[in-house]
């Protein structure tokens, strides 16, 4: 029996990318927001926004979150609103921004933050609140109407909208317009995967005039640095990857979507939503990046997955544990986290990369829908 493993990137092959390549050893310029960055800046801002407000790459969506949230924050504040159930990085960043976590319980449903909850502690916190770091749970396009309302009442806004990139709801591509800060990531695993990168934009375009500046040090025309900055820009090299990969972008989608499908097909085939398995409820049109399900509320997810694991059929648990309990953050302020706690505990992410077939897709579904010992 061969394995079935978990996650296998697929970034662009080095034929695709040869031609950029080639302006690199003609230009000589190798980084600092070069000439091919620039064209894939431009594409992006068109293609993707309409040439609505303005972007910057970055190095890494980690350093976009720092980035962001640094040039939004209030400076006054100390807390950063944030679900616990999200990437370890989104909490890291607030805390390299010098703010603290405070972790909000998430939706039964969607599995993005509770916004009634959210209310009340913004309501309770008042300016105490720096920023709000929603995350756009596994690329998913979360309504941003009432955070874009947030905004307009002077509180800062930061979307983590890691696997995002792509995605459409009925503006157009997820975040256009929004007046704070989007933030994508372009890591391998990613739908939009260039090796390592990311992407910050904005309907402002002076937000990102900011986050620019402060990912090059703090210049702006001349090397006297007037903010607190880093390094994060992109190099010629990713940039190149990154223009290969928008060439081809739309194939990928089609191949992801495609594969989501036969997942849920073979769900129906064997009955696992009249068992009580659940998917996420996204909106929109997304680039999936991950296929994650819910087991029933009498099951573990620890147990399916080991018992997987000795099919070898390889899985994870995005996210177990939730930042909440992860000893960095244990210590943070934090709501109920009621809806977290059951999901976190009975989430699974099947294997998916582009290449998987049908027949990988019906061997994890056929071993999920086999009886288990329910509860262990």
């Amino acid at each position: 029996m061969k394995p079935i493993p978990f996650l296998r990137p697929n970034v662009v092959k080095c034929e695709s990318y040869l031609k950029y390549l080639s302006q690199i050893d003609e230009n000589r310029i190798y980084s600092n927001y070069g000439p091919l960055n620039d064209t894939f800046e431009e594409r992006i801002l068109q293609e993707f926004f309409e040439g609505e407000g303005a972007v910057s790459t970055v190095n890494n969506a980690t350093i976009g979150l720092m980035l962001a949230i640094a040039q939004s924050m209030r400076p006054n504040g100390r807390y950063a609103l944030m679900p616990s159930f999200t990437f370890s990085a989104t909490p890291l960043s607030a805390i390299w921004c010098g703010l603290e976590p405070y972790f909000i319980d998430i939706q039964e449903d969607e599995w993005s933050m509770n916004v009634d909850i959210l209310e009340d502690t913004l309501k309770k916190l008042g300016d105490q609140v720096a920023v709000v770091v929603p995350y756009a749970t596994f690329g998913t396009c979360i309504d941003l109407t009432y955070y874009n309302e947030l905004q307009k009442r002077g509180i800062p806004v930061v979307v983590d909208a890691a696997a995002s990139f792509g995605a459409r709801d009925k503006y157009g591509h997820f975040g256009k317009g929004f007046l704070g800060s989007i933030v994508y990531s372009f890591h391998a695993t990613k739908g939009f995967g260039i090796g390592e990168g990311g992407l910050v934009y904005s309907g402002d375009q002076e937000i990102i005039s900011n986050v620019r500046q402060a990912g090059n040090f703090g210049y702006k025309g001349s090397k006297e640095s007037t903010l607190k900055g880093l390094n994060s820009k992109l190099s010629e090299y990713m940039a190149a990857i990154g223009l290969a990969t928008l060439d081809i972008f739309e194939q990928k989608i089609e191949t992801r979507n495609q594969i989501k499908q036969w997942y849920l097909e073979q769900m129906n085939k064997w009955n696992l939503f009249d068992k009580g398995w659940r998917v996420q409820n996204c909106t929109g049109q997304l680039v999936t990046q991950l296929f994650s399900i819910l087991s029933p509320q009498d099951e573990k997810a620890d147990v399916i997955i080991d018992r997987l694991d000795k099919q070898w059929i390889e899985t994870r648990c995005y996210f177990s544990p939730p930042c909440h309990r992860q000893k960095q953050f244990s210590t943070s302020h934090q709501s109920t986290m009621t809806m977290t706690e059951s999901i976190s505990n009975r989430i699974i992410s099947l294997p998916f990369w582009e290449e998987i077939d049908i027949a990988h897709v019906n061997r994890v579904i056929k071993e999920l829908a086999k009886p288990s010992h329910r509860g262990e």
